[in-house]
């Protein structure tokens, strides 16, 4: 009789697991879109993703930008650290809340995000080029619709 033992532990394939998956996927698009602005813009993930974030949506806190991005509060406060020393951010206190600063892009940080933000797009779209339209139509329903779930979750 040849029969397979039941293994000792519990079996996580890896190679078919959602989280592992989504997550080696994300560490190579960002890394190689780091290549793209690294050098030429001496920025790295965190900042970049710091910039487009204010790019979009000015006058965050720190703390509104790591919710935001589901990035770490200490990388993104020591990357806040460096684009303020760089010049690249401001910040300033808030209107209503003089207890609360926001962030938002100074000029030299528009300059770098105007740069940046097409060299972007245009690896999201070399990205998506092998979808087919309707494709593309469901992976951003899929995508949508399984943060709605995961943010639902946690809040509950």
């Amino acid at each position: 009789m040849n029969k397979k033992a039941a293994p000792e532990h519990a079996v996580l394939e890896l190679d078919r697991f959602l989280p592992y998956r989504l997550s080696v996927l994300s560490n190579r698009i960002s890394q190689d879109i780091a290549q793209l602005y690294g050098e030429r813009f001496d920025l790295n993930v965190t900042e970049w993703r710091i910039l487009a974030v204010l790019g979009r949506y000015p006058d965050l806190s720190a703390n509104e930008v790591a919710e935001r991005t589901a990035m770490d509060k200490v990388a993104v406060s020591r990357a806040v650290t460096s684009l303020l020393a760089s010049g690249r951010l401001k910040r300033q206190l808030h209107g209503d809340d003089r207890r609360r600063s926001v962030l938002k892009l100074s000029a030299k940080g528009y300059r770098v995000y105007d740069e940046v933000a097409p060299l972007a797009l245009a690896y999201e779209r070399r990205l998506l080029e092998g979808l087919r339209d309707d494709e593309r139509a469901a992976l951003d329903r899929l995508l949508t619709r399984m943060a709605e779930r995961e943010i639902a979750t946690r809040e509950s």
